[in-house]
């Protein structure tokens, strides 16, 4: 596994979550990229600054009404097509 700042981190989750609006969904993608625990870490800071909103007891979205989503820096754009 690569490491990634906790910026990184947070922008993957978003462009999963943009991707799979299923958290558990979310996290099974995840997990071949960082540990579940860093996951959970992102998506609780994310939905804390209301960059991400829970929708129910299983969907996560962007909360793209509140705040756009990050740029995609060019070193995680092959990250996220994999996923």
């Amino acid at each position: 596994m690569t490491d990634y700042s906790m910026n990184e981190k947070m922008i993957i989750v978003q462009y999963t979550i943009k991707k799979y609006e299923n958290e558990d969904m979310v996290i099974e993608k995840l997990k071949s990229v960082f540990p579940e625990k860093d996951i959970q870490r992102s998506i609780d800071t994310l939905i804390g600054t209301q960059k991400v909103r829970r929708i129910g007891s299983e969907v996560i979205q962007n909360n793209e009404s509140h705040t756009e989503l990050p740029d995609l820096p060019d070193n995680l754009k092959s990250i996220i097509d994999t996923i």
